[in-house]
């Protein structure tokens, strides 16, 4: 008989690469952080009437529809920061109803405390509502650390003009580390091994509408020795 020849060599089996770090958006220590009234007046008032967004920063979703921990890789603005911005959409429990429904597929979102004025040059422009979502069914859900600030609009002139003020909601979602506050919670770790290749120069803004004046702009903020300095 003769000798059976080798069994073909098998080459090692590689291991597939790491995927690359995700990058923010924004160069470290700059961030969009706009005031409660920048958030009402300029971009959600531009969003409900059409007009263009110079920093177009906000991501649209049906947010009530999505489990809080699936939002942060919806958002424009990637970012190892605590806190993310979307625009959304009201779910109306019934067709002629005013109630809202606010349960996903694993939990519900529940309003803590009264709704809050949004003042502007001593008129209500927005209201804001603060909500906690918890995990399970109510009224044995469980409370989580992920909290929402939903924003809406109020403005008589344009509400006397036909245009639907609750056509959009603006929502900014929080992931807290535990109970109360904790300043700089909201802000993620600096990993340096994100930023060694990188050559960009964004500016924001900077491929905006020219007829969108800057005083419109929000604030992106750079920390510097723990002081947020405005970048106009």
């Amino acid at each position: 008989m003769g000798t059976e020849p080798p069994p073909p060599h098998s080459p090692p089996r590689l291991m597939p690469p790491p995927p690359p770090p995700t990058a923010t958006s924004l160069a470290p220590g700059f961030r969009f952080h706009p005031t409660d009234q920048e958030l009402v007046s300029y971009y959600l008032k531009r969003k409900i009437c059409g007009k263009p967004i110079r920093f177009d920063a906000i991501s649209e979703t049906d947010i009530y529809k999505s489990e809080p921990w699936d939002l942060p890789a919806l958002s424009k603005l990637k970012s190892r920061d605590n806190e993310w911005y979307f625009f959304g959409v009201q779910d109306r429990k019934y067709v002629n109803g005013s109630r809202v429904n606010r349960a996903t597929g694993k939990g519900y979102w529940k309003a803590t405390g009264n709704d809050r004025p949004i003042i502007h040059n001593c008129r209500t422009v927005g209201m804001k509502k603060t909500l906690v979502f918890y995990s399970g069914r109510a009224p044995c859900g469980k409370r989580t650390n992920w909290v929402m600030h939903e924003y809406r609009l109020t403005d008589e002139e344009l509400a006397k003009s036909g245009i639907a003020l609750d056509a959009y909601l603006l929502c900014k979602i929080l992931k807290k580390s535990g109970p109360g506050f904790k300043p700089g919670e909201q802000y993620g770790p600096f990993v340096e091994e994100e930023w060694e290749k990188d050559e960009s120069t964004l500016v924001p803004g900077e491929e905006g509408d020219d007829d969108v004046a800057g005083s419109d702009d929000a604030r992106v903020e750079q920390e510097k020795s723990g002081v947020l300095v405005d970048v106009e």
